[in-house]
C-alpha cells in the first residue's frame, strides 16, 4: 500500500490539474459564445449566397468559366480545417479519419491527392504523408475574411493551373455544444445548379432578370463564392473546437474529482492501517513489561 506522503501528493497534484481544466473549461465556455455567434450570424448570408450561384449557374454552360470546367479527374485536392490547439476531445481525430478514408478511396481509384492544411494539427498530421502542398497556421484563433481570401485565391489558382481537377473541403460542422460532426463539400469545379421550373413543393418559381448580364455577374461572384465557402468551413471549425474543449475539459474535471475520491479513501484506508500498527505496537510493548 501507498505511503500517505505518496497519496497526499497525488491527492494535491490532481487537484492542481483540476484548477486547470475547470478554468480552460471556462475560457473555452466564454470563446464559445462569440465563435457561435459568428457562426449562426454567417450561416444564413453562405446559405443565400450558395443558393444565388445555384439559380445563376442553372442555365449556364459550365465552360463559360474557369472555375465550372468539369475535366477528367486525375488529381484531387482535400482543404483539411483543422485547429492550431489541442486538448478538445476527438474532433480533430474524426476529421483526420475522414480524410484518411478519402485518401484511401482515391488511392484505390488511382487518382493523386494533395493536402491543404488549415491549423496545426492538420498540418503536423498530414506533413509527413508527402501530399501536403500547402499550410496555413495559427490563424484559427484569430482568422478574419482576408485570411480565407488567402487561401481560396491559392486553391482557385492551383485549379486553374490544372494541378487539381477536383477540389474538396473538410471540416467539422457545428451541431450543437455536445455534437461536432466531420463535413464534407465538394468546391470546384462550381457545379451549376438544375434549371427548373418549379422547387420541391411544386410552386412555380420564375424567371429573373439580371442587370448587368448573368455573365458579368457570375464573373465576380465566384471568387467571392470560393471566399466564402472557406470563411464558413472556419467558422464551424472555431466554433466546434470550443464546444469540444468545453466538454473535453468538463469530462477531464469529472474525472479528477473522481480521481480525488478514491485517493481520499486511499489515503484514509493507509491512515486507518498506520493507526492500527502503531495501538499494536504499543498494545504488544505493554503485554511484553507484564
Amino acid at each position: 500500500m501507498a505511503t500517505l506522503k505518496e497519496v497526499k501528493t497525488k491527492i494535491g497534484a490532481v487537484k492542481k490539474t483540476s484548477q486547470i481544466t475547470k478554468a480552460m473549461n471556462m475560457v473555452a465556455a466564454a470563446k464559445l459564445r462569440g465563435a457561435q455567434q459568428k457562426m449562426e450570424d454567417f450561416r444564413p448570408y453562405a446559405g443565400k449566397f450558395a443558393k444565388t450561384m445555384s439559380t445563376l449557374s442553372g442555365s449556364m454552360d459550365s465552360s463559360q468559366f474557369p472555375l465550372m470546367e468539369i475535366r477528367e479527374v486525375k488529381t484531387v485536392e482535400l482543404v483539411i480545417a483543422s485547429t492550431d490547439r489541442g486538448l478538445c476531445g476527438s474532433f480533430n481525430a474524426n476529421i483526420f479519419k475522414n480524410a484518411d478514408r478519402l485518401i484511401k478511396k482515391y488511392a484505390q481509384e488511382g487518382r493523386k491527392v494533395s493536402i491543404v492544411c488549415i491549423g496545426k494539427k492538420a498540418r503536423n498530421y498530414f506533413r509527413k504523408t508527402g501530399m501536403m502542398r500547402k499550410d496555413y497556421v495559427d490563424i484559427m484563433s484569430t482568422f478574419q475574411m482576408f485570411n480565407a481570401r488567402a487561401i481560396a485565391q491559392d486553391i482557385s489558382a492551383n485549379f486553374l493551373a490544372g494541378e487539381a481537377d477536383e477540389v474538396h473541403i473538410l471540416y467539422g460542422k457545428f451541431m450543437n455544444v455536445a455534437v461536432q460532426r466531420p463535413a464534407q463539400e465538394l468546391i470546384l469545379p462550381v457545379k451549376p445548379g438544375e434549371a427548373t421550373g418549379t422547387d420541391q413543393a411544386g410552386a412555380v418559381s420564375g424567371d429573373y432578370i439580371y442587370e448587368p448580364s448573368t455573365t458579368e455577374i457570375m464573373e465576380v461572384l465566384l471568387p467571392l463564392y470560393m471566399n466564402v465557402v472557406v470563411y464558413h468551413a472556419m467558422l464551424e471549425t472555431n466554433a466546434s473546437e470550443q464546444a469540444a474543449r468545453m466538454t473535453a475539459m468538463d469530462n477531464a474535471t469529472r474525472a479528477c474529482k473522481d480521481i480525488i475520491h478514491n485517493l481520499t479513501l486511499l489515503y484514509n484506508k493507509a491512515r486507518q492501517a498506520g493507526i492500527t500498527a502503531e495501538l499494536m505496537d504499543i498494545v504488544g510493548g505493554a503485554e511484553a513489561l507484564k
